[in-house]
């Protein structure tokens, strides 16, 4: 067989009359252009008119072999054309590049047009090749692919289709991650939201979980009460609890309040409904669930039972820094709040009442207020801890510092849920008559009514903002922006925009600037026009509240556009502190992809402006916070050694967020990384900037009691609402160091607690199939050496001195040398010990690779996938897949009796007089005891 150098010949029958002989032509043409392309391409215009020709019989086939002729061309666009012309000719299962490619270009086109605002009329030509591809990708079995094509087309229709005809279960939860982190239109994710929860409650087993996650971001609580309702009347009460857990972790209190409304208007007539309203109901249960006590309560147990805060830590820092100093003082009471964030143990600071009570002005009311992370979470006995500092009615101010720092504690024990005392926080802001206790009121009632829009604490902030104080109308619009959280209230903009272009005070303009940014929290492409109109405002501090207001709408979503503006503000704008917040808000558009930060922010981290190369490390410690992810501490080790201070700083406080609860097998950086701060601390000629950031780090790093990370996402995927506005107000400590505690709303326990029917916690075992010391907590550093003498140590008895003596005695009588060993039993002594090393030694390498853990016990995320149940375990989890939090527990063997852990953490009245438990006596001090005869 001879091998075709030239296409002329076959080219040549396009001129012939006979249609046979043309057709025969096209036949060959297709099988060859690949090849011969460029040969044919000369003739392509006669194939173009045999296509336009109605009457030829085999124009999809001239229109096929234009469009490859064009494709070898370059010119995609006209390829299409003729590929569309082509109808069935053009084989969508044919494994070539061109058809890819041609298939590809189509998805793209059918997806700008159903896209695109304007209604674009589509060819049904090109509809035609989308259905079939659809088809081609069913009966691959790539259900997947088609589901992401329908997606990005916004054909729910298909979606739906497709859904049906494969595995549902697996589908629909890959169509909830799809939505949640690619879909970046807010009103097409709602439709999507709504089509899954159809299908959800569709299934054989309907996936009430995934339903409630749905109608969370749907903000529907009336849908949610009545699948709960529904749950209860069919017997599903473990369950109902169980998403009620969830939506406690994962909603607002203003969705929550209204859940719980609906379940306490359920009808009371009859016998069955009296019977469930009656004081140990499921509707009582969920109320109390949904109100946070419950979670709160467990929380607060699991983190009272498990404190593992090294103290040692902080003394040896208190003692490196200078007390004097109110910063170095500042940063150690932050530190300690952090390390017993609530634990509720305040044994620090009852060693050191004399170093405390050196703190003064607003170094008082941060030491006040760290009380408030100490003791987050004890609701019910927060105003008899707090009693001693509050302001007393009727009594002169003792310390007004003291009082406004108590009432800022207040909100943060309350943090969240605040229904109990709010309307205390309100009179005592209405009642309060220094700018000092105002503050502390305005950030307490910030703090406790997050996100509750309650019209009476937004007009009490509202005057104490138009009293045009300075510190107090700080607090107040950063407040107004807490309580009116994610309520994208115009009214409330249109007031705190007009009052921050009036006033003359920096910090009430900053106050109000990250207030508005955090009213448009979540509101993705409706705080769009907001955001344009404050990113070219002439005010800096404005411009920073747009990047804020950013940061905040899109927080989560890796929204591109969101990116791209933020990433052009950091290069362009005049401001440094813009340019910072810019490239910081980079940390929270990129929550849920932590892994891309890093390649992001490279190039910024080298900058030549280093508030840019600031703004970089606190963006890799938002994203990548519990992550250990290496990619991002690589990165900021050199800007841990920055020329800059305050890039050390921000460098070392990014390093402590990534590596909460890492330890030295998970990640090899830790140790390294602790060692660093202990060194910059101990350093006499380091910059204060750096030793309070090694000191914060120190806090963060070991973080209520070396039990709880640092996450804003939660389990389920959903965005960590009262963590990213944490995390936000926070970064503002670079302006006012109380704001630091706001960190501890973005702390969270990392625990398995189950629960049986009665929500009480039975004692049970679960299986860890890793290692223990792969997840172990880091040994505890032992006290310095020199204050340890062997030779005191040692107790010599008289009989040793006795033996030493005549031992003596025969040595001079022999005339042998003094240097010989003077205490032989010592050498075997030291034999005996070098075995047991090696016998411990030997133990170690057999270390089992699973552990037991019990009830309550620590489990850190990375860990959860390696959680399983004993198959003879009478408990298993209600809730399928990877289980972590809190969960509640199906009962193999209801009618025996149950083995309760009974609460051990201290009320509140015994808390604040005793702290933590008492430590056991220290054993004796080592000594040697040599027998002879």
């Amino acid at each position: 067989m001879t091998t075709l150098t030239s296409a002329s010949g076959i080219v040549s029958l396009l001129d012939e009359q006979q249609t046979d002989l043309q057709v025969y032509a096209l036949q060959k043409l297709n099988s060859l252009v690949n090849v011969f392309w460029a040969e044919v391409s000369d003739s392509v215009e006669k194939i173009e008119i045999l296509y336009e020709d109605t009457n030829f019989p085999q124009r999809e086939l001239a229109a096929l072999v234009t469009s490859k002729i064009y494709y070898y061309l370059g010119e995609l666009d006209d390829s299409l054309t003729f590929a569309l012309g082509a109808g069935q000719s053009f084989d969508l299962s044919e494994k070539s590049e061109y058809v890819e490619t041609i298939i590809s270009k189509c998805i793209d086109k059918y997806i700008l047009l159903r896209t695109s605002k304007e209604d674009a009329v589509i060819d049904p030509r090109l509809q035609a090749i989308v259905e079939r591809m659809f088809q081609r990708c069913v009966d691959d079995e790539e259900y997947e692919q088609a589901v992401g094509i329908a997606m990005e087309s916004r054909r729910l229709d298909v979606v739906k289709a497709i859904v049906e005809k494969g595995p549902a279960n697996k589908l629909l939860s890959y169509v909830l991650d799809v939505c949640m982190t690619l879909v970046q239109n807010l009103e097409f994710r709602n439709q999507v939201l709504r089509l899954l929860v159809t299908l959800y409650q569709g299934l054989k087993e309907p996936d009430y979980v995934s339903v409630s996650q749905c109608l969370v971001h749907l903000n529907d609580p009336s849908t949610c009460a009545e699948m709960l309702q529904s749950l209860v009347k069919k017997g599903e009460e473990l369950m109902a609890y169980q998403i009620s857990f969830d939506l406690e972790e994962n909603a607002t209190q203003e969705f929550l309040s209204k859940v719980s409304k609906a379940l306490q208007e359920e009808p009371t007539s009859g016998t069955e409904d009296t019977n469930m309203t009656s004081v140990d109901s499921p509707y009582k249960k969920m109320r109390s669930i949904l109100s946070g006590v419950e979670s709160i309560r467990l929380h607060l147990e699991f983190l009272y039972r498990n404190n593992h805060t090294d103290l040692m830590i902080l003394k040896a820092t208190k003692t490196a820094l200078e007390p004097r100093n109110s910063i170095f003082h500042s940063a150690v009471t932050f530190a300690n709040a952090f390390m017993h964030a609530g634990t509720t143990s305040d044994e620090f600071l009852r060693q050191n009442l004399e170093w405390l009570s050196r703190a003064t002005n607003w170094s008082k009311f941060s030491a006040t207020a760290a009380l408030g992370v100490i003791h987050k979470g004890q609701l019910e006995q927060s105003m008899n801890l707090l009693a001693p500092y509050l302001p007393q009615e009727g009594a002169a101010s003792t310390s007004a510092y003291s009082e406004g720092g108590s009432l800022y504690a207040l909100g943060l024990i309350n943090a969240n849920h605040g229904s109990d005392i709010l309307g205390y926080l309100k009179n005592a802001l209405r009642d309060a008559t220094g700018e000092v206790i105002q503050h502390g009121a305005c950030l307490g009632l910030g703090v406790a009514g997050m996100a509750t829009a309650d019209e009476g604490i937004y007009n009490e902030l509202k005057s104490t903002l138009f009293s045009d104080s300075a510190v107090a109308g700080e607090a107040a619009g950063l407040a107004m922006g807490l309580i009116m959280l994610g309520t994208a209230s115009s009214e409330a903009i249109e007031e705190m925009l007009q009052y921050a272009h009036e006033t003359q005070h920096e910090k009430i303009i900053r106050g109000l600037a990250i207030g508005i940014s955090l009213i448009m929290y979540g509101r993705e492409e409706q705080a769009d026009p907001l955001i344009k109109q404050l990113l070219d405002d002439k005010d800096p501090v404005l411009r920073y509240g747009g990047i804020y207001t950013i940061a905040m709408a899109y927080s989560g979503t890796g929204n591109n556009k969101a990116i791209r503006r933020l990433l052009h503000v950091a290069v362009s704008d005049v401001n440094d502190d813009v340019r910072r917040a810019a490239v910081t808000a980079l940390g929270f558009i990129l929550l849920r992809n932590p892994q891309q930060v890093p390649r992001i922010v490279q190039l910024l981290s080298e900058s030549y402006n280093p508030h840019v190369r600031y703004g970089a490390s606190l963006a890799l410690g938002i994203s990548c916070a519990g992550t250990g992810y290496l990619d991002a501490l690589e990165l900021l080790e050199p800007m841990a050694k920055d020329p800059v201070d305050f890039v050390r700083q921000g460098a070392l406080i990014a390093q402590a967020m990534i590596l909460v609860q890492q330890t030295e097998n998970t990640n090899p950086k830790v140790s390294g990384v602790r060692k660093e701060y202990e060194k910059i601390i101990a350093e006499k000629h380091e910059d204060p900037m750096s030793k309070f950031g090694a000191t914060l780090a120190q806090g963060i790093i070991d973080a209520g009691g070396r039990n709880v990370t640092i996450s804003l996402v939660s389990r389920s995927g959903h965005a960590n609402m009262p963590a990213i506005v944490g995390m936000a107000v926070f970064t503002q400590f670079w302006y006012w160091h109380p704001l630091t505690h706001m960190l501890s709303l973005a702390f969270t326990p990392t625990a398995i607690i189950g629960l049986n029917k009665n929500l009480q916690t039975p004692r049970f075992e679960f299986i860890s199939n890793t290692k223990a010391s792969l997840f172990a907590y880091p040994p505890a550093l032992k006290p310095p050496s020199a204050t340890v003498v062997e030779k005191v140590a040692t107790a010599v008895l008289s009989t040793t001195a006795k033996a030493k003596a005549r031992a003596k005695k025969s040595e001079k009588e022999k005339g042998d040398q003094m240097d010989i060993d003077k205490e032989p039993a010592t050498s075997v002594k030291e034999e005996k010990k070098d075995e047991q090393k090696e016998e411990r030694k030997g133990k170690k390498k057999k270390e089992d690779n699973f552990s037991v853990l019990e009830n309550m016990a620590r489990v850190m995320p990375a860990q959860l996938k390696h959680i399983s149940f004993k198959e003879d375990s009478r408990y298993v989890p209600v809730k399928k897949g990877v289980v972590g939090g809190i969960i509640m527990l199906i009962d193999k063997k209801p009618g025996e009796e149950e083995d309760l852990i009974e609460p051990s953490a201290l009320s509140g009245a015994d808390a604040a007089g005793s702290g933590s438990v008492e430590e056991e006596a220290p054993p004796f001090e080592p000594f040697e005891y040599s027998f002879e005869d």
